[in-house]
């Protein structure tokens, strides 16, 4: 045998010495490791694995493990249709993505100083939020004034002044004499997305016709400029899954390409003319799948169409998901904000934007938009994500899941077409209604926290002092669609505890009784602290006392009326039910135990938290317990 040191580099196979292990071979230590830990697998599936799966709210079922017998083929290559692997053959190299920083402060001047500041430490494209409570639309000229508008496309976000905005931009281009096919952006029309997420008396039919007459102005006078923003983050903000964000973008762009060729466009040109919008998340696999599938089905639809060239390659620019940002510990969102970004770029968007860490609080200062533009600069310059086209093709994991978000994507796509387009499904309350039984299982989801947020429902800080931020001056939106934040419940909650700390000089608190030495109450001591924290409450602890008297004396010198009995098993058996008694006799109006119903017997104690228990509903009858104003 050939000694590994002796052997050529380019003949060396990783694990080549050894045989190959059989997926039945990892099935049976999978069934040892479950069998060890307690699991009764008497009518445990042939398939092992089936009990480690795991299902996202798209239905989408994701396996513990992936291997070669997994793969798909047809994926094709970068730059050609289906375009899975990319729009481009070079995707974003070797610079990078279009890195595209979001202004919508109203001072003007302060505005046109951070868009310099952006564009020259590593902002290559502007999104411009225009309207009431965001800059007018007669301040263009200013904002822009030392922009070279040959070299930073402009996005803007204009809605009822999208035709003015426009004029206003195409006469700026031409006063300073750039090249017809120099301007770059979008104008960001998109009728169906704000009557879903932003005004529900928005005229869709009259957004269909300045669509189409604005596309016709961009083919005839600056090709490099699209008419139409077919924006999807207006679902995925109302509770929208993954698929479902996917197939209501499908739903809006057919309806824009049957305007654009109606009023005389080909389709060539009307596919031209649109640039999709998704929301990216911190789960980055399923933000690379998404935005995977997302070019993939809509090449499908261009092929319908009869259109299989460039043109039939989606134009994607990703958001970092504005649900997802919490009020709370706003600098976890920073975290959040890099996760995004990866997915998007590893995903092939083709512009990213990372909403600054601060975006719940108000606008954001100049330290939150450098952290947002520096945080793609690391990404590609340091981190390198775009070398390679597409990094995540070939994995067997990440295959799968996009064709299973295509598939469930097409068939809410077609669902909503046979319904008679997205306008009718927003008109009628139809899309609504799904979105919010997507919501609502998601929301049980963030209740039990089997969805944690880090610094909100898990590892809350009490003592953090949040930075003060200018409120926006934007209306709030109104769409048919409602706008959902994951940490609104429990923000809701902590704004409470905190409304009673600001009134009283007190923040309301739950007494932990604790049973027996530190090392063996911890594990569920820390749990309840976790848990009544997310919800602002206090959590005093009985310390050093450990008869029923001394517990029960420490709980009165707390001043709160609510309890929890904290320890081992061993100790509930023993101490338990005195404790709880004594809490009950010093005035605890609520005895809680942390532990599952059926650890202890006893009427004394009136609830339980547990991994798994609705948080929300446990903290919230908690406040109200507690008299605190809703």
């Amino acid at each position: 045998m050939t000694k590994l040191s002796e052997q050529p580099a380019d003949e060396l196979v990783l694990a080549g010495e050894f045989p190959e292990p059989s997926k039945t071979q990892w099935r049976e230590l999978v069934e040892g490791v479950l069998r060890k830990s307690g699991r009764n697998l008497d009518d445990a599936p042939e398939e092992i694995e089936q009990l480690l799966a795991s299902k996202l709210g798209d239905g989408v079922t994701i396996s513990p493990l992936y291997t070669e017998q997994d793969a798909l083929s047809g994926a094709g290559v970068p730059g050609l249709a289906p375009f899975t692997r990319g729009s481009k053959a070079l995707g974003a190299s070797p610079d990078g993505w279009d890195i595209r920083q979001q202004h919508a402060d109203p001072d003007v001047a302060g505005t046109a100083e951070a868009v310099l500041a952006d564009l020259e430490n590593g902002v290559t494209s502007l999104w411009l939020v225009l309207g009431e409570g965001a800059l007018p639309v007669d301040s263009l000229p200013t904002v822009l004034d030392k922009v070279l508008l040959d070299l930073a496309p402009i996005a803007l976000d204009a809605g009822e002044h999208a035709g003015e905005a426009t004029s206003a931009l195409f006469a700026l281009a031409s006063e300073r004499d750039v090249a017809a096919d120099a301007l770059a952006g979008t104008l960001g029309v998109d009728p169906l997305g704000r009557l879903a997420a932003i005004d529900s008396g928005t005229d869709v039919d009259a957004g269909l016709a300045l669509a189409a007459e604005l596309a016709a102005r961009c083919v005839a006078e600056r090709p490099n400029v699209r008419a139409v923003t077919v924006d999807a983050t207006g679902y995925h903000n109302a509770g929208a899954e993954d698929a479902q964000e996917l197939g209501c973008s499908l739903a809006a762009g057919v309806a824009y390409l049957r305007a654009l060729t109606d009023s005389g466009l080909s389709v060539e040109q009307a596919l031209s003319q649109l640039e999709f919008r998704y929301a990216a998340t911190a789960d980055q696999f399923a933000t690379i799948a998404k935005l995977r599938a997302a070019r993939s089905l809509w090449s499908r639809v261009a092929a319908e169409c009869g259109a299989t060239g460039p043109e039939a390659a989606q134009r994607q620019h990703v958001v970092s998901s504005e649900r997802m940002i919490t009020a709370r510990d706003p600098w976890v969102n920073m975290l959040r904000g890099t996760l995004a970004c990866f997915g998007a770029g590893v995903g092939g968007a083709d512009s990213v934007t990372v909403l600054p860490f601060d975006a719940a609080l108000g606008l954001p200062d100049k330290f939150s938009r450098r952290i947002a533009r520096n945080t793609q600069s690391l990404l590609v310059a340091e981190s390198h994500l775009a070398r390679v086209v597409d990094p995540a093709g070939g994995s067997w994991y990440v295959e799968q899941l996009t064709a299973a978000l295509a598939r469930q994507a097409w068939a809410v796509f077609t669902g909503i077409e046979r319904a008679g387009g997205l306008a009718t499904a927003l008109g009628d309350g139809s899309l609504a209604a799904t979105l919010g039984e997507a919501w609502t299982r998601r929301e049980r989801r963030l209740a039990t926290r089997k969805e944690p947020l880090t610094g909100v429902s898990e590892f809350p800080n009490l003592d953090e002092k949040l930075p003060t931020r200018q409120r926006s001056e934007r209306p709030a939106p109104g769409g048919v669609l409602p706008r959902v934040r994951s940490a609104g419940a429990y923000e809701a909650l902590r704004d409470r505890a905190d409304a009673q700390l600001a009134d009283t000089g007190d923040r309301p608190a739950v007494f932990l009784a604790t049973l027996g030495s530190p090392s063996s109450h911890s594990a569920r001591t820390g749990f309840a602290t976790n848990l009544f924290q997310a919800g602002g409450l206090a959590t005093p602890t009985s310390g050093d006392a450990s008869t029923p008297e001394e517990i029960a004396e420490a709980f009165t010198a707390s001043g709160t009326t609510v309890a929890c009995v904290c320890g081992a098993d061993k100790a509930y058996a023993e101490n338990a039910e005195p404790v709880a008694k004594a809490l009950r006799d010093a005035g605890a109006s609520r005895v809680l135990l942390a532990g599952k119903p059926g650890t202890v017997d006893s009427d004394v104690i009136t609830g339980h938290v547990f991994a798994g228990c609705d948080a929300v509903e446990v903290l919230t009858s908690t406040l109200d317990e507690l008299g605190v104003r809703a």
